[in-house]
C-alpha cells in the first residue's frame, strides 16, 4: 500500500512501537517485557539504558529493574555492533551466536596495535575463570568486579592500559564466558555491575538454529521498531544483506510493508493499523482496517529520553524524530555521545541534564531535571514536562 510516511508520521508510529507511549501497540508489564520487547537496547550509558526500561514501563522504579539484573533475568553484554546492549538473559547467546564471527573479525586491526594473541585471550579466560571459581564466598555465583579483573590481568603479566585490558574482556563476552549480571552497588556510584560467568548465571538461555535466529531477530526487530528499513535493520544489526534476505524471507505475513517514495518500510500489523487504512502484508494480502485515516497517538505527547535511547538510536537515519539542524545540539561536535532529549509529538525539541551549581537548582523540574530547548514550547508543554520530571523523580526514589 502506497502511504505519504512524513516525519511525524514515522517518529509517531516509531513512538507506539517502541512502547514509549500510554497507548502503544504492544504495552509491556515489567522491566523484563520491555527489554524482551526490544530484544536489544544500547547500554554503554548504563543510568541511561536503566531509565530507556523505566520510561517504558510505568511505575516501575530503578530499583525494581536493578532487581531484574540482580535476579538473572536481564543482563549486559555486546550483541551487536562491537556496542555494550541490555538484554534478557535468555536471548543474549542465540543472538551473540548470529553476529560474534563478524564483530571478532572486524577487532582483528585494533588487537593487532595491541598486541592481543590468541593465547593471550585464552590466557586471560583461564585467569578470569579461576578468579570467579574462589570469589563465590556466600554468593551462588562467584561475581568480580572491572578493576579485580584488571588487577588480575597485570600480575599474571597482561598488560591492560590503552584498552587492552576492556579488549581483552570484550573478547571473553563475545566468546561467551563472561557477562555483566547483578548491579555492583559500592563502585561507580552504584552505576557498575559485577561480572559473572555466563554459563552458571544465564539458567535458561535459548537455543536456536541459525536459519531461526535470524527470522526471530528480524521479525522482533520490526515489530519493536518499525517502520524501519532494511537498511535500518542492517546497520542495527551488522548483518550481510545474504543472512538479512534469509531471515527475512520466513516471515511470510507477520510484518506489512509501507512503500513511500520506492522505499519499503517494515512494520507490524498492530502499528499499521494506527494508520486507519486497508494496509497489506508482506504476501500481498490486505489487512481490513477503517475508511477513514485515524489521528495518530503521541501528538501530545512530551517524553524525557535518555542520551542513548533506541527511539534515536535503533535506526541509521534519525531524521523522523531529529531535524538535521538540531542534531549537533544533541549531538556535538558529532562525537558519538548523545544528549539527552526532550522529545515534543515525537520530534526532539530540545535537551535535559541535572543542574550544576545553586542557580541551576533553582530552575530545575522536580529537583531532578533541567531543560534546554532549542525553541519556544507551549504552556500545555511545559505542564506536561513537569509532570514528566516528577515520574522521573519517582523513578529515581532516593537516588535524585
Amino acid at each position: 500500500m502506497s502511504v505519504k510516511l512524513t516525519p511525524p508520521t514515522l517518529a509517531r508510529l516509531r513512538l507506539a512501537a517502541q512502547g514509549i507511549l500510554p497507548t502503544s501497540t504492544s504495552p509491556a508489564q515489567g522491566p523484563v517485557d520491555v527489554v524482551r520487547s526490544l530484544t536489544a537496547l544500547q547500554g554503554q550509558d548504563f543510568p541511561g539504558a536503566l531509565w530507556s526500561i523505566g520510561l517504558r514501563s510505568p511505575g516501575s522504579t530503578r530499583a525494581d529493574i536493578e532487581a531484574a539484573f540482580n535476579r538473572g533475568e536481564l543482563v549486559r553484554s555486546w550483541p551487536m555492533r562491537g556496542t555494550l546492549h541490555v538484554t534478557t538473559a535468555e536471548d543474549l547467546g542465540w543472538i551473540q551466536a548470529l553476529t560474534r564471527e563478524r564483530m571478532i573479525a572486524s577487532l582483528a586491526a585494533r588487537h593487532r596495535e595491541l598486541g592481543i594473541t590468541t593465547p593471550d585471550v585464552e590466557k586471560a579466560r583461564e585467569l578470569a575463570v579461576a578468579l570467579l571459581d574462589k570469589s563465590g564466598g556466600d554468593q551462588p555465583v562467584g561475581r568480580v568486579s572491572r578493576e579485580a579483573l584488571l588487577a588480575t590481568f597485570e600480575q599474571a603479566g597482561q598488560m591492560t592500559k590503552a584498552q587492552r585490558g576492556i579488549h581483552l574482556i570484550f573478547m571473553m563476552c563475545l566468546q561467551g564466558t563472561l557477562v555483566q549480571g547483578p548491579m555492583n552497588s559500592h563502585a561507580g556510584k552504584g552505576n557498575t555491575q559485577f561480572f559473572v560467568r555466563s554459563e552458571t548465571w544465564i539458567k535458561n538461555p535459548r537455543v536456536l538454529d541459525r536459519d531461526q535466529a535470524l527470522a526471530e531477530l528480524a521479525l522482533r526487530y520490526f515489530r519493536s521498531h518499525g517502520p524501519a528499513t532494511i537498511k535500518d535493520f542492517q546497520w542495527w544489526t551488522k548483518l550481510t544483506l545474504k543472512d538479512i534476505n534469509r531471515g527475512m524471507a520466513q516471515l511470510g505475513d507477520q510484518l506489512v510493508t509501507i512503500d513511500c517514495n520506492g522505499v519499503s518500510y517494515y512494520l507490524a500489523p498492530e502499528t499499521a493499523a494506527l494508520l486507519g487504512a486497508g494496509i497489506e502484508t508482506r504476501d500481498g494480502a490486505e489487512k481490513a482496517g477503517s475508511a477513514e485515516p485515524r489521528t495518530l497517538p503521541g501528538a501530545r505527547s512530551v517524553i524525557l529520553l535518555p542520551g542513548f535511547d533506541e527511539y534515536l538510536l535503533g535506526y541509521t537515519d534519525r531524521g523522523a524524530a531529529l531535524a538535521p539542524h538540531h542534531a549537533p545540539l544533541t549531538v556535538p561536535g558529532n562525537n558519538g555521545m548523545f544528549k539527552a532529549t526532550v522529545v515534543l509529538g515525537g520530534q526532539v525539541a530540545g535537551t535535559w541534564r541535572k543542574a550544576q551549581g545553586a542557580a541551576e537548582k533553582q530552575r530545575q523540574l522536580a529537583g531532578v531535571v533541567l531543560p534546554e530547548f532549542f525553541g519556544e514550547i507551549r504552556p500545555a508543554q511545559a505542564k506536561a514536562l513537569e509532570k514528566q520530571a516528577a515520574r522521573y523523580a519517582a523513578y529515581l526514589n532516593t537516588r535524585t
